[in-house]
């Protein structure tokens, strides 16, 4: 077992894991400080140690709101501490590992945690990858940082620093994968065999990661969980890319809330001053994220590069869960129905109209669909008509999940699953969830080792067969309440909304 290992800017130790053949190491420093002078800079080179650094504990979270102050569902899934420390000096990552040497080259995940570009961080109970690593996977969780630290945009940062003018939390990202294909042998990772991943947020980072040119050649595959958004009906502002002057006026306005003029005074105020004041003006509506068009790390809508193909292409493991982000026409009555349906699809309005298996709720919340579901779809399909397309794979996540709040099946609970983690989780889930959840994970981490998500389960039996979806051929595996279920598209109004998108 490796318990020591030698990166570029020092030794690290580790400790056993629950699983004795297994170490992690938490709190490994992969940049330098983003304080002072390097506040809203892009992560800077992190200074060496002498001697042996003990790498046992998560690292402080990015500044947040404080979690678990809330009775909302996330607060009562895994967003439970509110004593978790939190600093701005937070560029760490943690690995987990059961490598016995250096020179095994085991298969890489770098996940990015999700949370609106807002909130979330490493050290969640669900993302422990302790599981992953019994099945032969090196898994890195990368911290970074969040909305005024990690995603302001301002004219003035704009002029100083034109090579790195937004999008610090992406840059933070960046490094820490590039980190990885630097050090990660250390650990008896392949440097050449990585994948990123990520939720919600982080899902839209992997987009982001992918779209960005600079980094061609620094992974092998993606997978991208709740994390493509698109719908006929509405246009979602979070995931269009800004101008650097649109987000920049957005700046201004901290700024201006803040009481300062210049950046060398926004500089020197104090974090949790900055935190209060920004989350004031989030909570009416300002919001920074990272799809800024900064002209530098991201210069167009990720989903586009997907569309077009200009994105780094690699295999692509995506989908989503059943009760997210579904989105449809209401409407009061059939005349006003018909309107709608006209100024949405045009001459195609009467298409629309003769779907009867759209009627879910009659003219209230009519044609419900899943944004994150036509999201990928459509953007797996475009895959599909491109000269040799790399192989994508959708999932459907819809068992039944257990409490009495009756959650459904909500945004992120899948990640329960897909990390194995279920025991940590207070909900009653039952043998059967714990089967969902190992195949679940053995599926992921099939396709971590080889772009291909079939293969052999963890006790050596063959996995239902997952087929690639294409526009011929529009291939799902479901997971249900009695585990995988591999099938087609079935609804023809699916079809429909898909033809109509792109």
């Amino acid at each position: 077992m490796i318990r020591i290992a030698e990166t570029e800017n020092g030794t690290v130790r580790g400790l056993p894991a629950g699983d004795p053949r297994i170490t992690s190491f938490k709190g490994v420093p992969f940049a330098a400080p983003p304080v002072g002078k390097n506040r809203w800079r892009a992560p800077q080179p992190c200074e060496n140690w002498d001697g042996v650094r003990d790498c046992f504990e998560f690292a402080p979270i990015s500044v947040q709101d404080t979690p678990g102050l809330g009775d909302d569902i996330y607060c009562r899934e895994w967003h439970v501490d509110p004593t978790v420390p939190m600093s701005e000096d937070c560029l760490y990552l943690n690995i987990w590992t059961n490598a016995k040497d250096s020179s095994q080259r085991l298969p890489v995940l770098v996940w990015f945690f999700g949370g609106g570009y807002q909130w979330g961080y490493t050290s969640e109970m669900e993302f422990d990858g302790e599981r992953l690593a019994r099945r032969g996977i090196v898994v890195v969780t990368v911290n970074y940082r969040l909305g005024a630290f990690g995603f302001l945009c301002h004219p003035q940062i704009t002029r100083e620093q034109p090579d790195a003018p937004a999008n610090f939390g992406s840059l933070d990202q960046q490094a820490g994968l590039r980190w990885v294909r630097r050090n990660i042998e250390a650990f008896g990772g392949d440097p050449d065999n990585i994948t990123i991943a990520g939720q919600s947020a982080g899902g839209g980072s992997v987009m982001a990661q992918m779209a960005c040119k600079d980094n061609a050649g620094d992974f092998r595959r993606a997978c991208v969980f709740s994390g493509m958004f698109r719908s006929p009906y509405v246009k979602n502002d979070f995931f269009i890319p800004k101008s650097l002057e649109d987000a920049g006026r957005s700046g201004e306005e901290l700024f201006e809330y803040l009481g300062v003029k210049t950046l060398e005074e926004a500089r020197e105020l104090d974090a949790g001053y900055i935190r209060e004041k920004y989350s004031e003006l989030r909570n009416r509506g300002k919001m920074f994220f990272t799809i800024v068009n900064d002209g530098k790390f991201c210069t167009g809508d990720p989903l586009e590069a997907f569309y077009d193909g200009s994105r780094n292409r690699v295999p692509v493991f995506a989908g989503n869960t059943g009760d997210e982000f579904s989105e449809g026409i209401n409407a009061g009555n059939e005349s006003e129905l018909k309107g709608k349906a006209e100024e949405i699809f045009g001459d195609k309005a009467e298409v629309f109209l003769g779907f009867e298996e759209a009627k879910e709720k009659s003219f209230t919340g009519y044609a419900q669909v899943s944004a994150p579901e036509l999201g990928v779809k459509s953007a797996f399909i475009a895959e599909s008509r491109l000269p040799d397309p790399e192989p994508c794979y959708y999932y459907r996540f819809v068992p039944d999940i257990p409490g009495e709040d009756k959650p459904g099946t909500f945004h992120s609970v899948d990640l329960w699953f897909f990390f194995e983690t279920l025991a940590k989780c207070t909900r009653p889930y039952e043998g059967r969830h714990y089967d969902i959840a190992r195949q679940m994970c053995d599926y992921w981490a099939n396709f971590i080792k080889t772009g291909d998500p079939n293969g052999l389960d963890l006790n050596g039996r063959e996995l239902p067969q997952w087929e690639v979806y294409t526009d011929e051929n529009r291939s799902e595996m479901e997971f249900t309440p009695e585990g995988a279920r591999p099938g087609t598209e079935q609804s023809g109004f699916t079809k429909f909304l898909l033809s109509v998108l792109r």
